[in-house]
């Protein structure tokens, strides 16, 4: 059986207790007792058997799942009262109960004992008493009051000021005088900001007739209605139902001179703002891990909510007192050294006979987030330190590969005739496609590199090997035909190793498009 208690337990405890509950279970084991010596039924399940945490129980108890209402001592409610349970009470809840105390027992309510219709128990006004709107009134009074004060105030505050401009250097002698031009600045104040000074009185009405009366208290409806305060269609939403308004209904207006800046304004400010940091801390404890639960243990996400804020103070103190520590804190009274304050440095500066700086001032180069002078593979210049075509490249070596490795001044000879060469073979080409081919004559052969003088090829048979080459081609180059079954022909002519060659060349060549 599980106790109450909350204690970690570790991985080879918890199969020691799981293993005594099924011995306890099957009869193997003795039933557990609770402190009044009785045996717990070991089939109970643990959610019923294990008490909360606000009862502190330290051996296991059953205390917890009795009906304490049959005790003719119990109250129900902590104060003593016997007309409301302990979740209506409207007194200070306190640590131990008027029960186990005696002390400061509450008297009962008075029940008033009559029914009430279907509108009756839906009247939202049942049970008020209009009389408590005098202290309505009186709120207002003061404030007004407070109001004409500071009104007074200002007033004297600005003739006072006017007087001071003006130089007088004569006191004024009559109050008179003084008391005739306050009244003139008084007069001036706008009807709009003084909120009618007017004194509030009750106003009661007598009805009725024959030898019986009624006497009615009616509240004067000084304070301007919400849906009243502007009424532009576009302004804040006035829900009729609820009688509410979440938006301001004059945003612009002087936050010093208006009393009412929608529902929201509640909402956040004050204890509203505190109570929805609290929901927040216990939502982000829980999903920490943290078994915290705002509706069900509202006692202690509250202490544990208050226990972060100090730790949380401690650690920011902390952490500022370390800052202060190594980098020192400009708004302290701390006298400077002389060095800082005169701006003195064992920097040296010559000067001429005229003033003029000869050495020691020298201007320093501004320096790039870039390394610079760093020379790789082997250059002697850094990169982009020559531009070409649009290119850039090194200086020492003229190349506009950036990883490439410097080859000095051969490797600038080097590209140069490379360029000249190409140059040379561009013009050459043009130069062949512009002159027309004679249609007799004598073809050399292209194939080898020593051609004896006296070899003179037939044009046809030439032709014909041509022909023949260009079938061959595109048989290799069909799949659809065998090209496993060869034939052996060693007597190969002139002409066909010629036709051989030229389209070898043709294809092969990277450089084809260069040659005449």
């Amino acid at each position: 059986m599980a106790t109450a208690s909350v204690a970690f337990k570790s991985r080879e405890d918890h199969r020691k207790q799981i293993e005594l509950e099924e011995a306890r279970k099957a009869g193997l084991a003795p039933a557990e007792v609770d402190e009044d010596g009785k045996e717990i039924n070991p089939h109970i399940p643990q959610y019923m058997s294990s008490a909360p945490w606000y009862l502190n129980a330290e051996r296991p108890s059953l205390k917890h799942q009795r009906k304490w209402k049959s005790d003719p001592n119990y109250t129900k409610s902590c104060c003593g009262a016997m007309t409301h349970s302990a979740k209506s009470c409207m007194e200070r809840p306190r640590k131990k109960g008027a029960k186990w105390t005696n002390f400061h027992i509450a008297p009962d309510e008075k029940i008033e004992m009559f029914e009430l219709d279907y509108d009756g128990k839906r009247d939202r006004w049942n049970g008020f008493d209009a009389a408590t709107y005098a202290r309505v009134i009186e709120r207002y009074e003061a404030r007004d009051e407070a109001r004409r004060k500071y009104l007074k105030e200002q007033q004297l505050k600005k003739l006072e000021e006017k007087n001071n401009k003006q130089n007088v250097e004569e006191e004024v002698s009559d109050d008179d005088e003084d008391n005739d031009a306050l009244k003139v600045d008084e007069a001036k104040v706008d009807e709009s900001k003084q909120m009618d000074f007017a004194k509030v009185e009750k106003r009661v009405r007598t009805t009725g007739g024959g030898s019986t009366g009624t006497v009615r208290n009616l509240r004067i409806r000084e304070d301007t209605a919400k849906y009243l305060l502007n009424l532009d269609v576009n302004s804040a939403y006035y829900d009729p139902k609820t009688r509410s308004m979440r938006e301001d209904p004059l945003p612009d207006a002087d936050p010093n001179e208006k009393f009412y800046g929608g529902d929201n304004q509640y909402r956040v400010s004050g204890q509203a703002l505190e109570f929805k940091k609290l929901n927040i801390h216990a939502w982000e404890a829980f999903e920490k891990g943290q078994d915290i639960h705002m509706q069900a243990a509202p006692s202690q996400a509250e202490l544990l909510y208050k226990n972060f804020k100090v730790i949380k103070d401690k650690l920011k103190s902390r952490m500022k007192d370390a800052i202060m520590e190594k980098y020192g804190n400009s708004a302290t009274e701390e006298v400077l050294p002389k060095e800082l304050l005169l701006g003195q440095s064992e920097k040296q500066v010559e000067y001429d006979r005229a003033g003029r700086v000869v050495k020691g001032m020298e201007t320093s180069l501004p320096k790039s987030k870039y390394e610079e002078d760093v020379y790789i593979n082997n250059h002697t210049s850094v990169w982009g330190s020559w531009w070409k075509d649009h290119q850039w490249g090194y200086k020492c070596c003229k190349q506009t590969i950036r990883n490439s490795y410097c080859t000095g001044a051969a490797g600038i000879e080097a590209a140069e005739e490379a360029a000249d060469l190409m140059k040379a073979n561009v013009a050459r080409k043009a130069a062949s496609e512009e002159m027309p081919t004679p249609t007799e004559g004598k073809r050399l052969a292209t194939w080898g590199t020593d051609i004896p003088d006296d070899l003179v090829l037939d044009q046809k048979k030439l032709d014909d090997a041509l022909k023949k080459e260009d079938k061959r081609r595109k048989e290799e180059k069909d799949e659809r035909k065998r090209k496993y079954n060869v034939k052996w022909d060693d007597e190969v002519t002139l002409e066909e190793m010629e036709a051989y060659r030229m389209k070898k060349i043709h294809n092969d060549d990277p450089m084809k498009d260069f040659l005449h």
